[in-house]
């Protein structure tokens, strides 16, 4: 018998429709429902096999749904809360893959008031460039870390629900307090797209950018690879973390500060010194 019943996903992209897919490859879910934006991506969805078929009216499959994974941009979390709070089945647990969690935390307590015991909140590590259903992989989650940012309300079988269903897929499996969580992506996901980003913007609004862009090789490459990522997924985490993002970004400046004053000073010194700790801190941390 399948461990899970009705498994209902928001949004059947990269990260819902690669939940879907590590779960169908197992036999895990009796049924998968998908729901989405438009009826191009969930016809997509389904013709991949991704879902077994798209919902039409979340108040004729939320009550009776095992599990609910909400993996939209963090910024259509609170709509969605909101629609399906009235519907929740007693044992439904609902689930999210937001990269932020303070802001996603808020919105389902407004939405779920007393029935926040059934949110997990949870952030899988995975993500990538690419983006819908066709992104979608079963593997996606094998060996990645899933960050599961236990509320004091989660009872530990709702708890132990959405971990094992992300241990199914594959993934290992941490906790973190929403706020910890929040303060270190900030620095160690949010702020390097928000790097990679403004670098290519930069190059790419010069008048001779297809210059730059012709001799860019590896390192170039290697660095602004996730600039390619959705711009409105980031959009919506940049401005959701904001305020552990700012503070990021200003002990970044600070870096940047120090070293072109080194620079200036034609100090080769302070320049080693720099690049010498973070070249034993980032081979420590790569196994190298």
């Amino acid at each position: 018998m399948p461990e899970f019943g009705k498994v209902v996903i928001f949004g059947t992209g990269l990260i819902g429709g690669s939940f879907a897919l590590a779960l169908k490859a197992v036999g895990a879910a009796e049924e998968i429902i998908g729901f989405g934006r438009t009826p191009s991506t969930l016809r997509a969805a389904q013709q991949l096999g991704v879902i077994d078929r798209a919902g039409i009216n979340p108040t004729h499959e939320i009550e009776d749904a095992d599990i609910i994974l909400v993996a939209t941009p963090v910024a259509q979390m609170p709509a969605i809360f909101t629609r399906i709070a009235p519907y929740l089945g007693a044992h439904t647990i609902v689930s999210d893959g937001g990269s932020t969690k303070g802001d996603v935390v808020a919105a389902a307590r407004a939405a779920f008031g007393d029935r926040i015991g059934q949110f997990v909140p949870a952030h899988p590590i995975a993500g990538a460039e690419n983006s819908g259903p066709a992104a979608a992989r079963a593997d996606l989650y094998h060996g990645k870390k899933v960050v599961v940012t236990p509320l004091p309300e989660n009872s530990d079988e709702a708890l132990d629900h959405i971990k094992r269903a992300w241990s199914i897929c594959g993934a290992d499996i941490y906790e973190l307090a929403p706020e910890a969580h929040d303060r270190v992506f900030a620095a160690v996901s949010h702020l390097p797209h928000l790097l990679s980003f403004a670098l290519v913007h930069d190059l790419a609004v010069r008048d001779d950018a297809e210059l730059f862009f012709t001799f860019a090789a590896s390192g170039f490459r290697d660095f602004t690879r996730i600039a390619a990522s959705h711009p409105e997924m980031w959009r919506d985490i940049c401005l959701a973390n904001r305020a552990a993002l700012l503070g990021e970004l200003d002990s970044y400046r600070q870096q940047l500060d120090v070293l072109r004053l080194a620079l200036a000073q034609n100090d080769g010194e302070r320049l080693e010194e720099v690049f010498g700790v973070a070249r034993q801190a980032r081979r420590q941390w790569a196994g190298d």
